[in-house]
């Protein structure tokens, strides 16, 4: 009997806003990988999540969520963001709400409609369909929409259907050697992931408009025998939005350097020792050189 070739590629996670990208990887993982929110747009960033296995190696790329409201440059970079991950793609898996089709679905599939490797499309949130009945005509409609590789059911939050679909993945996967070391899970450094759960922590705790304003900075990271010692800048768009942020006596602020603390000493079993600052800088969200400058990517 021969022994079966071993496979690696790059699995782009797509879909609209709030669709279950970056949960669905996280659930895969065990453990965070990238922030999650109930707010649209919370993942503003490529993010790959590498799974390795004694036969394939299955690299994820999480992506943010395709949108029509382009208006800022942040958003517009976004666009870009997720839409360059199709270009390097094997495999895509194209997520929506089952049973909750919309236009901006379709603005996805008319993208995907353009590209050569096999979709996925998976029928995220079923735990929330009762009875499962109905989501025969969702499984139906979307066979009639595209010819997909497969089309799946799937709760991303409740793992349902996850282990078929993992051994699903890697049969659409190119022969191939490993593309990064086996022990490497991301490819995002500390810096950028507690500087992401900051930022969870503060859209969590602040209510409508203010998360898409603020950005977080990681000025230094050391870790020595002590512990780990973290500067992080909260920057916003307005003076306004400043207040807001800090809250009343320090609480919002007090609250949120707590809450991202307490998660990155749980997952380092190190003392951390954080300080927050929240700085202005004026319309940062709507000006490419300063999203350059704070860490984000153009493609």
């Amino acid at each position: 009997m021969s022994e079966q070739p071993f496979r690696c590629g790059f699995v782009a996670v797509v879909g609209r806003p709030n669709v279950g990208k970056s949960t669905l990887i996280n659930t895969i993982f065990g453990h965070k990988i990238s922030i999650v929110t109930p707010k649209p747009q919370t993942t503003r960033h490529r993010i790959l999540a590498v799974e390795s296995r004694q036969d394939c190696q299955i690299v994820f790329v999480d992506t943010p969520g395709l949108h029509r409201k382009a208006g800022k440059a942040i958003n517009r970079m976004m666009n870009r963001t997720a839409a360059s991950a199709l270009i390097d793609a094997d495999v895509v898996l194209f997520m929506i709400v089952a049973n909750h089709w919309t236009v901006e679905d379709q603005d996805v599939l008319l993208r995907l409609k353009l590209t050569t490797v096999p979709v996925i499309a998976l029928l995220n949130k079923t735990d929330k369909v009762h009875p499962k009945e109905k989501l025969l005509p969702a499984l139906a409609e979307m066979s009639e929409r595209y010819d997909f590789a497969e089309v799946m059911p799937i709760s991303a939050k409740r793992k349902d259907n996850l282990e078929q679909l993992m051994k699903i993945i890697p049969g659409y996967l190119p022969e191939s050697e490993p593309l990064f070391p086996e022990d490497m899970i991301t490819d995002r450094s500390k810096s950028f992931r507690i500087a992401e759960i900051i930022r969870e922590k503060l859209t969590l705790n602040l209510q409508q408009e203010v998360p898409y304003g603020l950005t977080v900075q990681i000025e230094r990271y050391v870790e020595d025998e002590s512990g780990i010692e973290i500067h992080a800048v909260i920057w916003v768009e307005r003076n306004s939005q400043k207040g807001i942020v800090v809250g009343k006596n320090g609480s919002v602020l007090k609250r949120v350097g707590r809450s991202a603390r307490v998660e990155w000493k749980a997952q380092e079993g190190v003392p951390v020792h954080l300080e927050l600052w929240v700085k202005v800088k004026q319309n940062w969200a709507d000006s490419e050189a300063e999203l350059l400058r704070l860490g984000y990517e153009s493609p």
